[in-house]
């Protein structure tokens, strides 16, 4: 169970997320849309796990490497956005893969 600061850091650093994407779609994303569909933080705040999907665009795995590679910046920029954070928690990009999922249910159910 997440604590209500847990929970407002992982909105927080969602929106956050949300805009540098779209403000850097074109260089980050290579010109695919990504959203924010979940973030989760640990306990001690040390680390974000984001969940991100892509959409039209290069396949998602190029996209995904190259946020990958980005990561350093990623975190500066969110950093230097959330002025009220002593520290900035780690960001580790995960795809998300739960729409592929819902249409798999959704065939099986078929």
């Amino acid at each position: 169970m997440s604590s209500i600061r847990q929970n407002r850091i992982e909105a927080s650093i969602q929106q956050e997320l949300s805009m540098f994407f779209q403000r850097n779609a074109s260089e980050i994303c290579l010109g695919a849309m990504v959203s924010v569909a979940t973030v989760r933080v640990t306990a001690d705040l040390s680390l974000a796990k984001c969940y991100l999907s892509v959409f039209a665009g290069p396949p998602a795995k190029e996209v995904m490497d190259n946020i990958q590679n980005s990561k350093g910046r990623i975190r500066g920029e969110v950093g230097k956005r959330l002025k009220n954070m002593k520290k900035v928690p780690e960001l580790a990009f995960f795809l998300d893969d739960s729409l592929d999922y819902a249409q798999e249910i959704d065939d099986l159910l078929k």
